[in-house]
């Protein structure tokens, strides 16, 4: 079964609209956990307009399952990782001011940055993910940077899944065997939803990993949270 970990960005961005501290951040991941997730992630930006530095600290202890730190690794963020040591990091090229993740690595042309990056954090037992497109070339890229996993961006998968073009996942598909061959895990992320992760996932071998927020959060708002992190769950059975 493909594990869910639950990116809970929206819920800090519903809290900062606020100043104060609702919702509980820290509740809403212990909940996420109790409700079944098999993990917690944050992306937190330099700007630090959703996800804190000071949240990562804070959920930390609290994460029993699987903690997963997305971000660009500057030297704040790489400084955060190492401090917090959650059992994953993985790496985005965000622009700074970025709204959303817009693309994945150039893993050729930032091949010794990445490997210098990933070295570190293997040596302080935190396990790497690459946030990738499915490009075959960007893929035996990042098998050379010593990464552990790689993430597929799946913006363009979701954007033509929902204009009914199913054969959008083939790229994604040979992106996944190419993965398997090379012994790389696979994750992957970024606008999927109840309406398309059972098709992707069935088509994904190998799947290992789906990091879910934006579309979890907003189908929460009409399903309730506990509801949809355990209809994910089915589906990614």
């Amino acid at each position: 079964m493909t594990k869910l970990s639950v990116n809970i960005n929206k819920i800090a961005t519903l809290r900062n609209a606020r100043g104060g501290n609702v919702p509980d951040l820290l509740q809403v991941a212990k909940d996420i956990q109790r409700f079944g997730a098999e993990g917690i992630t944050i992306h937190p930006r330099p700007d630090e307009r959703h996800i804190r530095y000071q949240d990562a600290r804070d959920l930390r202890p609290i994460v029993y399952t699987e903690f997963n730190i997305e971000g660009n690794p500057q030297h704040n963020f790489i400084d955060l990782v190492l401090e917090c040591k959650p059992e994953q990091v993985t790496l985005v090229p965000d622009a700074i001011g970025a709204i959303t993740s817009s693309a994945g690595w150039d893993t050729i042309k930032n091949i010794s940055y990445l490997t210098e990056v990933i070295q570190e954090f293997h040596r302080n037992g935190i396990r790497t993910s690459i946030f990738v497109d499915p490009i075959l070339e960007m893929i035996e890229g990042a098998k050379k940077t010593g990464t552990d996993r790689i993430e597929l961006y799946t913006e363009a998968f979701a954007h033509e899944y929902g204009l009914g073009n199913k054969n959008a996942v083939e790229p994604y598909t040979k992106a996944a065997v190419l993965c398997n061959e090379l012994n790389l895990g696979i994750n992957a992320g970024h606008d999927l939803s109840l309406e398309n992760i059972k098709f992707f996932k069935d088509n994904i071998p190998g799947l290992l990993e789906v990091s879910i927020g934006h579309a979890l959060i907003s189908e929460a708002l009409y399903l309730g949270l506990d509801n949809v992190v355990n209809m994910y769950l089915q589906k990614l059975k």
